[in-house]
């Protein structure tokens, strides 16, 4: 997820903003200390303009 952030030149505070929570709960998700909702992962995506698979799917 941090990869496709910076990719979209996005700050952790900035795609916070975007999908309605804090940067701190970014910052969690980012470090694998955070298991978002469903709906604040589809968020993600849209926001990253990526799929579930590419954001969260672990090989």
């Amino acid at each position: 997820m941090k990869l496709a952030r910076i990719q979209k030149d996005l700050s952790q505070e900035q795609l916070a903003e975007v999908v309605g929570v804090t940067r701190q709960t970014i910052g969690l998700i980012e470090a694998g200390n955070y298991n978002p909702t469903l709906k604040l992962c589809i968020a993600i995506c849209k926001a990253l303009d990526r799929s579930l698979n590419d954001i969260f799917w672990e090989e």
